[in-house]
């Protein structure tokens, strides 16, 4: 009588092992094309997984620093550019800190994914550091360069 519970111990140790390998068709499909695969979800997901991959919130393309000398650029016009992902996000301009209001010195544009911040009638003033940011719901993220204006020695 003494030999029976390891004789049980061994089948109950080794079934859950089974289980975790021999899993109905349905999930060795579903666990096939999780790693790597990417492109297909789990068809009990997709409300969540759907969200998730529809919605990082990102610049596909940064803004970049613009140098501008002095005496060319007095009168022209400098364009901040980020790329940015969804097109549904918002996204707001601040120059050092503060938020820049529409105007006939700055002018937001929004086309899609690509939003641009156009600075007309550059002076030496308007040098500093542009940030655009990025909103989606509670989520936040911001891009920033700066606007170098170069005085002539």
């Amino acid at each position: 009588s003494e030999a029976k519970p390891p004789k049980e111990e061994s089948p109950k140790g080794i079934s859950p092992v089974k289980a975790k390998k021999t899993p109905s068709p349905a999930d060795a499909e579903r666990r096939k094309l999780r790693p790597g695969s990417g492109g297909e979800k789990p068809p009990e997901e997709p409300p969540f997984t759907y969200q998730l991959k529809a919605v990082p919130l990102k610049f596909v393309k940064e803004m970049k620093d613009i140098v501008l000398k002095e005496a060319e650029s007095v009168g022209s016009s400098a364009i901040f550019e980020v790329l940015i992902s969804p097109s549904t996000a918002i996204t707001s301009w601040m120059k050092d800190g503060s938020n820049i209001r529409e105007s006939p010195k700055h002018k937001f544009i929004a086309d899609g994914k690509d939003r641009k911040l156009h600075i007309i009638d550059v002076q030496l003033s308007d040098a500093g550091e542009y940030t655009c940011v990025l909103r989606l719901g509670n989520k936040e993220k911001t891009s920033t360069a700066k606007l170098i204006v170069e005085g002539i020695p």
